[in-house]
């Protein structure tokens, strides 16, 4: 068998102890040479006599999945699949897992990162002062404010926890859980409306899909409190990013942290390189622990999916 590992927090480290069953297996590794998600035409020419993909965040279209005739199997490195055409590949036979809450913590984290960096501009502090500058700038605590968490799951929970923790008043809205639930996690449920016109920070936790795409709109911005905070460690998508710079310029926001990106790498962003946004590269997922649970859990589902069984998580 031929396995192409693709995640870039992985292709790095071919000899990941998390991949040695797959070399047991009698597998052949090859990993994405690129260093970023593969495009299209670099999948086709790397998927010649593969069977199964250990995925990142690469681009599997209906062109990709009619080219590959040995590919079986695609294990998602993560939870999201908004990158692979899922119909495309159930014409195909190929089948679709993914590893939800295997990288959990670790997101959930970067996103209370990226509030506390936001909130306290601490990147630009950082920079003024290596530059022999000795600044005061004045930053917002995040104590006492509301944050709105859009989206429960497993990093969306992490992150409530931590932030109430820190004393912040969490809500949160789920279209997939009851208020009970959503009481159930210590979260005060709220109308996704209400998050955005009440919260003081919004963090997002969702796919992108036809009905997320640019849910983060001028007008919804223009309704959020004077000075809130976006953070998005989830998809780029979300958010309509020349209406985020202008309600930025504007001063309707404080300041933005963002791991994710319209388009990535974002050479053409209105938002990175603004001083008012903390940007990260698409790194939730990359810490030690998260990359070795991640990486198991896609192995197993590979694994398994490959022998004919049922997958752990199976997607198609």
């Amino acid at each position: 068998m031929k396995a192409l590992i693709t995640p870039t927090s992985l292709s790095k480290q071919p000899d990941h102890p998390a991949l040695d069953p797959l070399r047991q297996a009698g597998a052949e590794i090859m990993v994405n040479p690129y260093g970023r998600p593969m495009a299209p035409d670099e999948l086709i020419e790397a998927l010649d006599g593969v069977e199964g993909v250990i995925a990142g965040l690469d681009s599997f279209t209906e062109e990709v999945f009619a080219a590959a005739d040995s590919l079986r199997v695609i294990a998602r490195y993560g939870v999201g699949y908004d990158r692979i055409d899922l119909e495309a590949a159930q014409r195909a036979e190929v089948r679709v897992t993914n590893a939800p809450g295997a990288n959990g913590h670790s997101v959930a984290e970067l996103a209370l990162g990226l509030m506390f960096a936001v909130a306290r501009q601490i990147p630009q502090t950082s920079s003024a002062v290596a530059a022999g500058q000795w600044p005061r700038f004045q930053g917002i605590e995040l104590a006492g404010r509301r944050l709105g968490v859009l989206g429960l799951g497993f990093i969306g929970r992490g992150l409530a926890r931590m932030a109430s923790g820190i004393g912040m008043d969490v809500c949160g809205f789920d279209p997939g859980l009851t208020e009970e639930q959503i009481r159930g996690f210590g979260v005060t449920p709220a109308g996704q409306d209400e998050i955005f016109s009440r919260c003081d920070v919004l963090s997002l936790h969702i796919p992108l899909n036809e009905h997320t795409r640019h849910l983060v709109s001028a007008q919804r911005i223009a309704g959020m409190p004077q000075g809130a905070i976006i953070i998005n460690t989830a998809r780029g998508g979300l958010i309509d990013e020349q209406a985020a710079a202008e309600a930025l310029d504007a001063g309707q926001l404080h300041g933005i942290g963002l791991d994710a990106y319209e388009t990535e790498p974002p050479t053409g962003s209105p938002l990175v390189g603004h001083p008012r946004v903390v940007a990260t590269p698409h790194s939730g997922a990359h810490s030690e622990e998260s990359v070795a649970r991640t990486a198991s859990a896609a192995v197993e589902n590979l694994l398994a999916a490959m022998r004919g069984e049922e997958p752990p998580s199976p997607i198609v």
